[in-house]
């Protein structure tokens, strides 16, 4: 039985979640075909089999798995026969490490780059939701909260030095090739790619090569997400 993916989506079908993306990447790197199943912001009813509203959720056979690490955990203990996601015990804890960072220090450094830039790419039934939702969550207007965004994507830049100082001499975290610590930091930057033009590192930054490298994998799965 095929897994399915509960994945959320934007306008025009648009897949945008760092969150989703990163259980879209780890998907690819086990080569696990999915069916899928977008779920907008407002009809998150379609979850409540799950237990909770957010996605992303997989359903395999009669396991329902939600949380991107979760669910990274889950497609690493249960299929060990196809290529791991960690590496090795040591690399899962040193991925979890990682994705708590990103979570805790990357993505709300770059949720006010790039909030009203978001609202642009949802789907015009879930405008106002998230317009209003965003508002209260920040207290003041999105447009004001991105307006002031070249005062701060340098504190973004610094958070990332751990990430710069490994990727400047390997081609990914993972050293050779890909590992759940590089799809963590990819997720996020993959959604302000498909939501905002903003550029949120230069292009002579490591990361912006490893990124380059990181939308190509599994035939060009990033890339072919449109830009905003």
């Amino acid at each position: 039985m095929a897994i399915t993916f509960y994945d959320l989506c934007g306008r025009d079908a648009k897949r945008f979640s760092p969150y989703g993306w990163r259980t879209r990447m780890a998907l690819a790197h086990k080569g696990l075909g999915y069916d899928l199943e977008l779920v907008k912001f407002t009809d998150k009813d379609k979850l409540a089999f799950s237990g909770q509203p957010l996605v992303p959720v997989i359903v395999d056979g009669d396991t329902v798995v939600n949380d991107s690490w979760a669910i990274a955990e889950y497609l690493e203990d249960s299929y060990p026969d196809r290529p791991s996601l960690f590496g090795s015990a040591e690399g899962r804890g040193m991925a979890k490490a990682i994705n708590a960072f990103v979570n805790t220090t990357i993505q709300p450094l770059v949720f006010p780059l790039i909030v009203a830039d978001v609202l642009d790419q949802v789907d015009p039934a879930d405008h106002a939701y998230f317009d209003e939702s965003r508002q209260k969550r920040l207290g003041r207007p999105l447009a004001e909260v991105q307006a002031d965004r070249g005062s701060k994507v340098e504190g973004l830049r610094r958070a990332l030095e751990p990430y710069r100082v490994v990727v400047g001499d390997r081609p990914f975290v993972g050293g050779d090739g890909p590992t759940y610590a590089d799809y963590v930091l990819f997720g996020t930057l993959q959604w302000a790619r498909c939501t905002s033009a903003y550029g949120l590192v230069t292009v002579d930054d490591p990361i912006h090569s490893w990124f380059e490298r990181m939308l190509d994998l599994h035939d060009g799965l990033g890339r072919n997400e449109p830009a905003a």
